[in-house]
């Protein structure tokens, strides 16, 4: 019997958070003429440390084999680049950056965040592993590397290029099995006096708000501010400043120095920690207490879907997000309960989704199809595809999210839903 170790700490991995049983990979989409070839299922099982509380899921597949040729691009949403502009001009006014200044990003995408700093006249320089992803940034005149960074490579990088100023790295630290090789990476980039920001969906609100679809085979670690500090400061790295942000249901972002650094610790912080007390994050029944919620959603999915395939009412889904992956393998939906699903990026549209095998299309679709009720996968931008969305109401359309709960959606509010529902759609972000 294998032993699991917390990737983190090292310490013996026991206590389960959350089973999903086993399922693709959420990213690996299928052309037509792979259909009826073998499909790796993986096991997507979590687990809790009790020593240091990171939540993680074991390393059943490793980065080069997901992200090397990666199906998701940054640009099609139109909030997440407002969230990236939002951030540049923050950083640009708090840290005084200007063409002196360096900014890296470590998994930069298609360089749909740099490329405003690069407009502001600030030199930038992306790392990025998937090669397709890559080019695209570079076609928008942003340099970038494709590389897995980790403290070897980071010191290439560095000879090569130097330190930075402002290091970013976004939603990329639960993206890494080899946690510590990778924050080790990261202090060897970020300059003596620089900055360094994360940002990560706060395992605070997965628990408060259902999110198991997050739960997902890229995702290897489901970080609080407890966690990500304890492997950051065992690297010589120290946060701090936190803000609480809307984005990916409710993320966090951490602002790092080295542990020298005269940057004095903001009172957020404390407060932040406090808060994760006594929310229960460092009490194992918070943990065991977890995995029936998800088995609700799933009944109530079932329910709803194939009550509407029975009726021969004509249903759609809206997106091809991984969240939306590991949900309709895990409730078991297929082609039958949900015929089609449509996604705004041209590099998802005439594939199928991984073991469902639900087709995806262009959104015009859903002007031609006129689906009875579309149910919204990626519920963290609903209020951006309501908006896309408000055609379909002229014949009569209903909305549907399947998290934290099923419910029917009702204008720019949800009918039927729980009291925290409302916390959910403002990206559950906690006030400080």
């Amino acid at each position: 019997m294998i032993r699991l170790t917390c990737r983190a700490c090292k310490a013996g991995l026991s206590t389960v958070f959350c089973d999903l049983g086993s399922t693709p990979l959420a990213n690996r989409f299928l052309r037509a003429d792979q259909l009826k070839e073998p499909e790796p299922h993986f096991p997507l099982c979590t687990y809790v440390c009790e020593s240091c509380w990171l939540v993680q899921l074991p390393a059943h597949e490793q980065p080069a084999a997901i992200f090397s040729d990666y199906a998701y691009f940054s640009s099609y949403s139109s909030s997440w680049l407002a969230h990236a502009r939002d951030y540049a001009d923050m950083a640009v006014t708090r840290f005084g950056l200007d063409s002196s200044s360096r900014v890296v990003e470590v998994a930069s995408n298609d360089g749909y965040l740099l490329q405003y700093f690069a407009r502001r006249g600030v030199p930038v320089f992306g790392i990025e592993p998937a090669k397709n992803v890559a080019s695209v940034a570079r076609e928008k005149g942003v340099p970038t590397e494709s590389i897995f960074l980790g403290e070897t490579t980071a010191r290439t990088l560095v000879a090569k290029f130097g330190t930075a100023g402002l290091l970013i790295a976004n939603n990329v630290l639960a993206h890494v099995p080899d946690i510590n090789d990778f924050v080790a990476g990261l202090r060897v980039l970020l300059a003596g006096d620089g900055v360094l920001t994360i940002e990560f969906p706060h395992l605070l609100e997965l628990l408060r708000n259902n999110q198991f679809d997050t739960i997902y085979h890229e995702h290897y670690s489901y970080l609080s501010l407890h966690s990500a500090s304890r492997v950051l400061a065992s690297h010589g790295l120290r946060v701090f400043d936190v803000e609480t942000l809307g984005t990916h249901g409710g993320s966090l972002r951490v602002f790092v120095c080295h542990d020298d650094s005269v940057r004095p610790t903001e009172l957020r912080v404390k407060k932040l920690r406090e808060l994760e007390v006594r929310a229960g994050l460092q009490q194992i029944e918070t943990y065991r207490r977890y995995g029936t919620r998800a088995a609700r959603v799933r009944e109530d999915l079932r329910a709803l879907l194939r009550g509407a395939a029975a009726r021969g009412e004509r249903m759609a889904g809206y997106g091809a997000p991984a969240k939306g992956n590991t949900l309709l393998n895990y409730c078991g939906i297929t082609p039958r309960e949900l015929p089609y699903t449509v996604d705004a990026s041209p590099h998802k549209q005439g594939l199928f989704l991984p073991g469902t095998h639900i087709p995806i299309l262009a959104p015009a679709e859903l002007l031609t199809r006129k689906p009875r009720a579309v149910l919204i996968l990626p519920w963290n931008i609903r209020e951006e595809i309501l908006a896309v969305l408000a055609p379909a109401r002229d014949w009569g359309c209903r909305f549907w999210v399947a998290v934290p709960e099923v419910t029917e959606l009702r204008g720019d509010v949800a009918s039927g839903g729980s009291g925290d529902y409302g916390e959910v759609t403002q990206g559950g972000a906690i006030d400080l």
